[in-house]
């Protein structure tokens, strides 16, 4: 089976900002909740802030967990109401169809692959040198971040086919005459647009840098972060659903890939 839990985390407690501010942190947290190996299944995790006073930790795993250790050291133990729910994730996935849409909401880290980075950390300076000239084998590339807005915006609409989805097109009043809309804000038409698609229901809500030592003493880790939401329908029922299981793009273990989804409100499925 799989399970999707909501834990709610209290940002006032010591430990609660100890994992808020480190994603190696809350992996940890999110391991000593699923029984067995660690490295037994993949554990997809995202942490909502929607709501600074009330953060919100989304967990899919595969075997049943248990939060009481998050909740007795990072939560309102004491408190009334559920302080993480955990549901059986079958019923949602049974709701996957053609055609049928959804909000959804994803954090995750949009990269790109180079060979030449413009500004090379010193280990990737060391890699670089390293590179024979004599080697006639292509160097692999390296994985770097998108920093900008937009580029992260485009890495998730190109790859939404091969996701199993497409984001429809934006549901807004026409611009007014002589202007149209490039992205969320009006342009004139006297630039060139010609390239440029209609708006897409999807706006980025979040985006973080995360820089942390892995394992708290090894080499450096980082990597960006943006936080997608909108409306989503499904074109490949098989290619979304591993999506919603398997994630989306790097730093899985860091909070990145999970794509959740919700009914729209008001509107048939």
């Amino acid at each position: 089976m799989t399970y999707l839990s909501r834990i709610r985390i209290n940002p006032l407690r010591a430990e609660s900002r100890r994992l808020l501010a480190n994603p190696r942190a809350m992996h940890g947290a999110v391991s000593g909740g699923v029984p067995g190996a660690p490295d037994g299944e993949r554990v997809l995790w995202r942490l909502d802030a929607d709501n600074p006073h009330r953060p919100h930790l989304f967990v899919l795993t595969r075997s049943k967990p248990d939060w009481r250790h998050i909740v007795e050291r990072a939560g309102w133990p004491d408190a009334e109401g559920e302080h993480a729910a955990i549901r059986d994730y079958f019923p949602l996935l049974r709701q996957i169809a053609i055609g049928r849409e959804f909000a959804f909401r994803l954090t995750a880290s949009p990269v790109q692959n180079s060979h030449a980075p413009l500004n090379p950390t010193p280990a990737q300076a060391a890699r670089l040198a390293a590179t024979s000239e004599a080697d006639q084998k292509r160097p692999r590339g390296f994985r770097l971040g998108h920093r900008t807005a937009a580029a992260q915006l485009d890495w998730f609409l190109t790859r939404t086919e091969r996701w199993g989805f497409e984001v429809p097109v934006s549901r807004t009043d026409a611009p007014a005459p002589g202007l149209v809309h490039v992205g969320d804000e009006p342009t004139s038409t006297d630039s060139d647009t010609s390239d440029i698609g209609p708006a897409r229901d999807v706006r980025i809500t979040a985006r973080a840098r995360r820089s942390f030592l892995k394992n708290g003493k090894g080499p450096r880790v980082t990597f960006q972060s943006a936080t997608f939401e909108g409306r989503l329908r499904v074109t490949d029922t098989a290619a979304i659903t591993a999506r919603l299981l398997e994630g989306i793009g790097p730093s899985k273990a860091y909070g990145c890939g999970l794509l959740t989804l919700a009914p729209l409100q008001g509107r048939a499925g």
